[in-house]
């Protein structure tokens, strides 16, 4: 089966160009980076003279002996009254929420000696019960970015917060015309409650909310709720555009309810099946069984005909392009009725009227939809906001206030949000920094950090959570709420205000209630709180058609979302999972467009957008792409001062989003036009090789019922004696675990590739940003890293092609491949090669087989990293600390104010060392002494590494091999011989690392 399959990481490893070629082979670039420029100050050309290769050297012996001679200065204060909960050198955890545009997370707050370090997920809740997003486990670092605002301000000028209350308050009492309060979609009960007692004291109030990224169209067509979906008791499900994966709506619920019908055993060997049909490859494309690749104009065509089938008993399939696919699609819908789930991506709320007709049709309702708990992640009216801007440039706004909200920024009617401002009499904005609204306005009242706030959430109907301050505000900087309650003349703070609104939902003594609801951080009793506007017209099932017109383009969000975490260096520097580049955007494009236009990877294009705006990209050779479109992510183009690592990273393409019938749709025709620059995309993995080699393994579920054993390959070795496996011949002695063996399964069909992981381990173990042009070095220093493998299948043995031929057809599923996902991180191996080769035994093997690091005794040989075959060792090429190059890209090592983020349980490494995964080796050792002070063992579960802890659809299990009641070794004993392998097992180096075979279910 295995050598029908052949893997590719990216169009020039499939394509081999002599240029790829001729560096595949080399790990590390071939220059240098003496400088940014030669001596004659022109542009650097990778080459370097001799006498500067000799100052970088002389540079290194001085600075090396420098750093051997000097010690840094360092203070240490010790409480004169030590708080009786602090105490230092162990962790205090607070349970808290993260929301922000449609991401929902329970949380813990992770705290060393009053400063939140960590963010994990906080098991009693059943909506995010294990696992976070990338975006939760980044926000921790926007609570120590240097830029944010550290006092009000009035006209751009510094105030205090009694002058601005005085004013404010003076202003309000004058407005003449109508008060707007703006905002995204706000799930707190007690902030809208606020809102509208506040609101209540004008004449003419209006709670504006939109969303960058809007959810107007399902809204409309559901009563102003999206339903309540359950994708674990699906058996099929189809989406239409919808990346339920990466940003649709509430995607670690939906992961989590996903990956329960796509885990598979031998002993239950069933799956669901999940056709997707889209424009772009999403991460949710990369994980269906079956995915199509439609232009926007043509979802249309595609809905329409399954709703004709379900609901009228016929179809009109045969009339559309991918026919035989929404035919078969089509075919188990109308077999699976009650366990059937279709959703749509589309903002259109006729077409997403009729994706509600056919779920009703397909009896999903109280099946596959709970009717009864709806979300509330988005709730943005598209008209709404369309007609306060329209206002605005009429005059007839006296008062508009601004919470989280950037509409000059991410509307695409920005310039009429801009003239409109200018309009309103008076104007403020509860920014956390001078953003492209809060540069417009008067008023810049920066708004507290959440995790220095109170405030509580309602992401679901009946499931509520709180959040709490796990520090105090680091800056002169006040919550909005407590604004509104003084501004309202309240003598109540907002802490005392949640207390009282959640009195109503109370059982009990009350205080005993909130105590126990504050600890655990949830109530999930069927209780609600939300005030959400149910009077909306229902949206007739009549879908607005996109006519084609020249190349279709489309919107979606990468790692920074809609642009609210453009600042965070940890997100721009998270590859992407499909393209896997890094910090900025680019226009994603078929290889047939970019054959024709005559473009290669990273020429620049000029795109003109549909309001005649013109921004300049690199192109990207997207692998899935639909024939006659592109896409292009949202979120880049800053220029703001309060936002230097944004600055210069991607352009802005909120403008090619079209506003029809005041609904926003992310889509527009784009003309592109070929330029002569060249700017470059840093992509990680596309420099590492396959060779042909067994590195990953899948398998269709059918052959998987018929047989388990069968869908894995193993390799074996000749011998005298028959074929024999690897690790049964060997020229070294083996280990003897004696009381710990830790280990990890990696199960690739749980793996969405989300890398929520990635950021995890980035943020628990000290991980450096290195930026854009260490990225183009292949110097990145993630400790793991999600290997993304397109494939084609082809049978290679085929005996009238030659090979020529043969490699010739394979190229051909470019245009549509499979993509499998596989975490990558240190293998830990038994016969670890990097040991045997370093000449000052800087890594060892430990008692409990863990491939160790001695940091100070390494001298930067790379002998290691070169001997390494999985390539997971990093070198420090920089002292990332403390160094001007990365003041504004590893802005957590520059500031006292960032490395307030570090953890201090891991050491921050020096240049010269080199570094990998640890298995998060902290966390060992202290899930250890925890058990020793008990006089007991570890249990399973006690000790879990930052990338399974983070991982939202439990896809790593870590633990002890030794112990025969732990979830791995359950895990082993059960997949051996079926699903189980390791990666490169001919080597016999014995990783402690086993993955399981992916399993597909093809129609």
């Amino acid at each position: 089966m295995q050598d029908r399959i052949k893997y590719w990481k990216g169009i020039e490893e499939l394509e081999n160009a002599p240029e790829f070629e001729k560096h595949a082979h080399n790990e590390f670039p071939e220059f240098l980076p003496v400088s940014e420029s030669n001596a004659e100050g022109t542009p650097a050309t990778g080459k370097t003279h001799r006498r500067d290769f000799l100052k970088l050297l002389g540079f290194s012996m001085a600075a090396v002996s420098l750093a051997s001679c000097e010690a840094p200065v360092r203070k240490a204060i010790p409480y004169l009254n030590k708080p009786v909960d602090v105490e230092p050198g162990v962790p205090n955890w607070y349970a808290s929420t993260f929301f922000q545009n449609g991401d929902y997370n329970s949380i813990l707050v992770k705290t060393q000696v009053g400063r939140p370090i960590k963010i994990e997920p906080n098991n009693l809740s059943s909506l995010t019960s294990y696992g976070t997003s990338p975006r939760a486990q980044a926000s921790l670092l926007g609570l120590y970015d240097n830029n944010r605002l550290r006092y009000p301000l009035i006209k751009n000028n510094e105030a205090d917060w009694t002058k601005v209350d005085k004013e404010i308050m003076s202003r309000l009492g004058k407005v003449n015309g109508k008060v707007a309060f703006v905002s995204s979609t706000i799930i707190s009960p007690s902030t809208k409650q606020l809102i509208n007692e506040f609101g209540s004291r004008f004449a003419n109030f209006e709670h504006v909310m939109y969303d960058a990224n809007s959810s107007w169209g399902l809204l409309s067509a559901n009563g102003g709720v999206i339903p309540g979906y359950d994708f674990s008791k699906a058996n099929v499900i189809v989406s239409i555009g919808a990346d339920f994966l990466g940003s649709w709506v509430a995607p670690i619920p939906f992961a989590k309810q996903y990956i329960q019908t796509r885990k598979v055993s031998s002993e239950n060997p069933t799956m669901s099946r999940h056709y997707q049909f889209e424009t772009r490859f999403s991460m949710t494309g990369a994980n269906a069984d079956v995915r199509v690749p439609i232009k926007p104009s043509e979802e249309a065509a595609v809905i329409t005909a399954i709703y004709n089938a379900v609901t009228g008993g016929g179809s009109s399939a045969a009339s559309i392009s991918n026919a035989a696919a929404v035919t078969a699609a089509i075919k188990e819908l109308q077999a699976n009725r009650g366990k059937a789930l279709v959703v749509a991506g589309s903002n259109d709320p006729g077409t997403q009227a009729m994706v509600t007709a056919i779920n009703r049709a397909l009896g999903a309702e109280g099946t596959t939809i709970d009717v009864a708990a709806p979300y509330y992640t988005k709730q943005g009216n598209d008209p709404q906001m369309i007609r306060l801007i329209n206002e605005m440039n009429a005059g007839s706004v006296g008062a508009v206030l601004f919470y989280n909200a950037n509409p000059v920024y991410d509307h695409p009617l920005s310039e009429k949000v801009a003239s409109g401002i200018k309009k309103v009499n008076f104007t403020l904005s509860f920014a956390d920094r001078v953003d492209e609204t809060a540069a417009l306005v008067e008023y810049v009242l920066p708004d507290n950090h959440y995790l220095e706030s109170w405030n509580d959430f309602e992401p679901k109907k009946g499931y509520l959570s709180l959040s709490q301050p796990a520090i105090n505000p680091i800056f002169t900087t006040r919550q909005m709420q407590e604004s509104l309650l003084i501004w309202s003349g309240s003598n109540t703070d907002f802490y005392e205000y949640i207390r009282n609104n959640w009195r109503k939902v109370a059982t009990g003594d009350f205080n005993e209630f909130w105590e126990h609801t504050v600890h655990d951080g949830v109530l999930e009793n069927g209780t609600s709180m939300l005030l959400v506007n149910t009077n909306v017209a229902p949206a007739a099932p009549v879908i607005k058609v996109i006519k084609p017109t020249g190349i279709e383009a489309v919107l979606y969000e990468k790692a920074v979302g809609t642009g609210d975490m453009s600042n965070n260096p940890w997100l721009q520097e998270m590859p992407d999972p499909i393209s896997k580049a890094t910090w900025g955007n680019y226009v994603a494009m078929p290889r047939s467009m970019a054959e024709e236009m005559q473009v290669v990877q990273g020429d620049v294009l000029k795109v003109t957008m549909p309001n005649g705006g013109v921004i300049e990209l690199p192109a990207l050779v997207q692998p899935g792409q639909a024939p006659g479109t592109v896409a292009i992510a949202v979120g880049y183009g800053r220029k703001l001062e309060s936002m230097p690592v944004a600055i210069g990273v991607g352009a802005n393409a909120y403008p090619v989003a079209t506003v029809v019938d005041n609904t926003v749709f992310f889509t527009g025709p784009v003309k592109l036009e070929k330029t002569d620059a060249v700017i470059e995309i840093a992509q990680t993995q596309t420099h590492h090789t396959i060779m042909g080699r067994l590195i990953v393994q899948e398998s269709t579920l059918a052959k998987y019922k018929e047989e388990p054993k069968s869908v894995t390959e193993y390799v074996r070795i000749a011998t005298h004696e028959g074929p024999a496996k690897p690790a049964t011949i060997s020229l070294w002695d083996d280990y003897e675990y004696k009381d710990h063996h830790w280990g990890m399964v990696v199960d690739l069909n749980s793996c969405i590739g989300c890398n929520a992981c990635v950021i995890s381990c980035q943020a628990e173990n000290n991980i450096p940003v290195v930026g854009k042009a260490e990225v183009l070095n292949r110097r990145e220093m993630h400790w793991m890293r999600i290997d993304r493998y397109y494939s084609s299948n082809v049978d290679m043995e085929t005996k009238d092609l030659g090979v020529v031929e043969r490699y010739d057809k394979m190229e051909d599923p470019a245009d549509n491949p499979s993509v499998i996902y596989q975490p990558m991180f240190c293998q830990h191996c038994n016969h670890a090669p990097c040991e045997t080769v370093c000449p000052v035994a800087a890594t060892m093997h430990s008692s409990e087989g863990l491939n160790q690091m001695a940091y100070n005794r390494c001298v930067g040989t790379r002998y290691c990293a070169n001997n390494c075959p999985y390539k997971v060792r990093r070198f420090n090429w920089f002292a990332y600390p403390n160094n001007e190059k990365f003041v504004n890209i590893n802005t957590t090592m520059q500031t006292d104010l960032g490395k307030m983020v570090l953890n201090p349980d891991v050491v921050v490494r020096a240049r010269g060392v080199m570094e990998k995964c640890s298995f998060c080796v902290q966390r060992i050792q202290l899930g250890k002494l925890e058990a020793k002070r008990e006089n007991r063992r570890t249990k399973d579960g006690e000790v879990v590494t930052a990338c399974a802890q983070s991982c939202p659809t439990n896809a790593l299990i870590f633990g002890d091999m030794l112990d025969p009641e732990s979830q791995i070794s359950k895990t082993l004993a059960r997949e051996q011989g079926e699903r189980a392998f390791h990666v490169l097992e001919e080597l016999n180096v014995q990783p402690n690392v086993t993955y399981l075979t992916k399993i597909r279910n093809l129609a």
